[in-house]
């Protein structure tokens, strides 16, 4: 039997009903305090806009491989399912799905940001300039 469609939006809420998000200020001082800030803008996004020092870049189509501490293509960082890990995207859409599917994989303690990098920077929260083109 095949359900219905419910639609991006009821996804969204349906996920981000499972967890709590976090404001750009939430997430700069669980950073502080060794979270792991998770970028995955594609390239374009962020050399238009920059960068968040000291956030990992992952594009999103190897976030799964990149952070399931089980992966044989996990990164160093990736060292146990009970990581903090804040993903943000550019507006905080993308990331919502991504932090579910990282809740499938067990990192219970993954969220995402609240209006993406956009957010932080409209905060005012550190960012570094995109690379100069000549």
């Amino acid at each position: 039997m095949t359900r219905p469609p419910i639609g991006i939006d009821t996804l969204l809420d349906r996920v981000r009903a499972t967890y709590t998000r976090i404001t750009p200020e939430e997430a700069y001082a669980a950073h502080l305090a060794g979270a792991l800030l998770v970028d995955i803008r594609y390239q374009a996004l962020r050399e238009r806009d920059g960068l968040v020092p000291g956030a990992l870049v992952i594009e999103r189509n190897e976030l799964e491989w990149r952070l399931d501490p089980q992966g044989s293509h996990r990164l160093p960082e990736a060292i146990s399912h009970d990581l903090r890990v804040i993903v943000f995207c550019n507006e905080g859409y993308a990331s919502s799905l991504a932090v579910a599917s990282l809740h499938a994989l067990g990192l219970h303690r993954a969220t995402d940001l609240t209006g993406g990098f956009q957010s932080w920077k409209t905060a005012g929260l550190p960012t570094t300039p995109p690379p100069r083109t000549p």
